[in-house]
């Protein structure tokens, strides 16, 4: 049996809205569809429609949202993954996106709480431990985001070198501000200890 193209998939669907026009999985199908082939807008059509017609379908609450993220459209993302929380609470990929949402809308605070309830849900989630840390770090606190960007490197989650050097610059700051000496070792002679060869 041919694999179906593109072109086909969305034929199918389209017929499936023709023959089925209130049916919420004839939306949702179409805007997975419309999703693969990059058509945003129309995907977001789609699954506002399907959630129209049944509001209780998570997935097209959680689809929606992430349409929305993909063209820029936060605080419709954060609407949509807002829905899809209410009705399941205990959704790793939901609380995850929420904080996506609030990571663009520069709200730090629910970043973190949409980030811990990840954790929660999932210990061991790299970039729930990842996006703690850059909360945190935006909170102004350096031990916490440095606890958790530690243990998201050590789940395999790699930072970007400007939260890396942001950090840098904080530990520096801090250093500084708490009158801390950095010496370098160099193997010279201490007033105690003669000098290493």
């Amino acid at each position: 049996m041919a694999r179906e193209t593109q072109k086909e998939r969305l034929a199918r669907c389209q017929k499936e809205i023709e023959e089925h026009p209130d049916r919420a999985t004839a939306y949702y199908n179409i805007g997975l569809a419309y999703t693969v082939s990059a058509k945003v807008k129309l995907a977001e059509e789609a699954y506002v429609k399907a959630a129209e017609l049944d509001p209780a379908m998570v997935q097209a609450w959680i689809n929606l949202g992430g349409v929305r993220m993909m063209h820029w459209d936060f605080e419709g993302c954060l609407k949509a993954t807002q829905k899809a929380a209410a009705l399941k609470p205990d959704s790793v990929q939901i609380h995850f996106n929420m904080g996506q949402a609030y990571l663009y809308l520069n709200d730090p605070e629910n970043l973190l709480q949409c980030n811990k309830r990840v954790i929660e849900l999932e210990r061991d989630h790299p970039a729930g431990h990842y996006y703690t840390a850059v909360a945190y770090m935006a909170l102004d606190d350096h031990g916490a985001a440095e606890r958790h960007l530690a243990r998201a490197i050590e789940l395999g989650h790699a930072p970007t070198q400007d939260f890396v050097k942001a950090m840098e610059r904080a530990q520096m700051k801090k250093a500084r501000e708490s009158n801390v000496t950095l010496v370098e070792i160099t193997g010279a002679e201490s007033p105690k200890k003669p000098r290493e060869d």
